[in-house]
């Protein structure tokens, strides 16, 4: 009989368990998403020397994480009294991103957070002309159309919000490191796709982006509690005193 009741009560313990647990998760929403930057068309509106599109994908892991790729097409120009230079290409990027947000805060509809990127570029450069003075006069001449290829690294933070179901806009900030820009060391390219300023080990910019978003399924997403906070134990002139006898 001890033996049976023993065994009710560990059930009855197992199953109260269970259900503190399940309080503590919710439903969440994973969802692909594709993206379209806005940036770079507005910024062609004012300096038609530079045209670029952009855009992404993403497949949400779990609550937290999502695989992205992302990929665009350049088309640079750039010319002063001396010479003329031309970039035109397609680049890559691919990497994941992490939703510092809690789950029930994100719910798949809000997103702050930061992305780990591999970039890679595959472009090619053209000098149409250049001029340049040495000791017998003025040279007039060319660089023809070379291919090249970059490789660079990337940290993305970017925040998100929903504007309409399923539609999200938000701003991705890109801080990236050059592994390797092409042309060797004495011909750097200018400007290349996905990276920027080819003369830069450093480089920054920033995309604004629309992304439409497709629920696919839905998870149990645990919910960590919030840790209690610390009380305070008072100091030693918060202490009572001893109106009573002298201690020996």
């Amino acid at each position: 009989m001890r033996r049976i009741f023993a065994y009710f009560t560990s059930l009855l313990v197992l199953f109260s368990a269970t259900a503190v647990k399940a309080q503590d998760t919710i439903d969440f929403p994973l969802k692909i998403r594709a993206g379209f930057d806005i940036a770079g068309p507005v910024k062609y509106m004012s300096d038609k020397n530079n045209f670029n599109l952009e855009g992404f994908v993403s497949v949400d892991r779990n609550e937290k994480m999502a695989y992205v790729i992302e990929g665009g097409y350049l088309d640079y120009s750039y010319s002063q009294y001396n010479y003329e230079y031309l970039s035109r290409g397609m680049f890559l990027r691919a990497g994941t991103d992490f939703n510092l947000l809690k789950a029930n805060v994100s719910q798949g509809r809000y997103y702050a957070g930061i992305g780990l990127r591999y970039g890679f570029s595959l472009f090619n450069t053209e000098t149409p002309f250049f001029e340049h003075e040495n000791y017998w006069g003025q040279v007039s001449s060319s660089i023809g159309k070379r291919t090249h290829t970059g490789h660079f690294l990337e940290v993305a933070p970017g925040v998100r919000t929903e504007l309409f179901r399923n539609v999200t806009i938000g701003w991705t900030l890109r801080m990236r490191l050059l592994i390797s820009g092409g042309g060797g060391r004495d011909l750097k390219p200018i400007y290349f796709p996905g990276f920027g300023q080819g003369g830069k080990i450093v480089n920054a910019g920033i995309n604004y982006y629309i992304t439409w978003n497709i629920p696919f399924r839905k998870i149990k997403a645990v919910l960590k509690p919030d840790k209690p906070e610390e009380e305070e134990l008072p100091d030693e002139e918060g202490l009572p005193s001893n109106t009573g006898q002298p201690m020996n």
